[in-house]
C-alpha cells in the first residue's frame, strides 16, 4: 500500500470516528430525573415571578424580536401563554432527544415549574 493510500485510510477513519463522536454527543441525554420524583409545588406558580425568569435565561437569546428562532418569540407574557397553550412549549422543554434549550433539557425543578404554572391557569402577576 502507498503512502497516498495509508493517509486516505487515515483520514477516512478519523472523519468516521468524528461523526460517531459527534452524533453520539447529540442524541445522548443526561438523566436528569423526573417531575413526578419531585414534591408538588405548594404556592402559585405566576410568569412575573417564576416563569419569566426561566424563560429569559433559558429561551430569550434565541426565541425573541422579528427574527426569532423557529418563529417563536417568547419576549411576553402572551407569546410564552400561547406557546404553553399550544403545547409547543411543554413538548420541546421535555423532548430528551431533541430538547430545548438546545444545550440539555431543563432540570426537572424547572420543568415542574412551567407545568404548575400551566395547571395554575397561567397566571400572570
Amino acid at each position: 500500500m502507498t503512502q497516498h493510500h495509508t493517509y486516505q485510510k487515515f483520514i477516512f477513519l478519523f472523519l468516521a470516528g468524528t461523526v460517531l463522536f459527534l452524533y453520539n454527543c447529540t442524541t445522548n441525554t443526561i438523566d436528569e430525573g423526573d417531575i413526578q420524583d419531585l414534591p408538588p409545588i405548594e404556592e402559585t406558580v405566576t410568569y412575573d415571578d417564576d416563569v419569566a425568569p426561566i424563560i429569559a435565561s433559558n429561551c430569550i437569546g434565541c426565541h425573541s424580536g422579528p427574527n426569532a428562532n423557529a418563529g417563536l418569540d417568547l419576549s411576553n407574557y402572551a407569546n410564552v401563554r400561547g406557546a404553553a397553550e399550544q403545547g409547543n412549549l411543554v413538548n420541546r422543554i421535555n423532548n430528551g432527544s431533541n430538547p430545548m434549550p438546545p444545550s440539555g433539557i431543563l432540570p426537572p425543578e424547572t420543568r415542574q415549574i412551567i407545568d404548575q404554572w400551566i395547571a395554575d391557569g397561567y397566571l400572570e402577576n
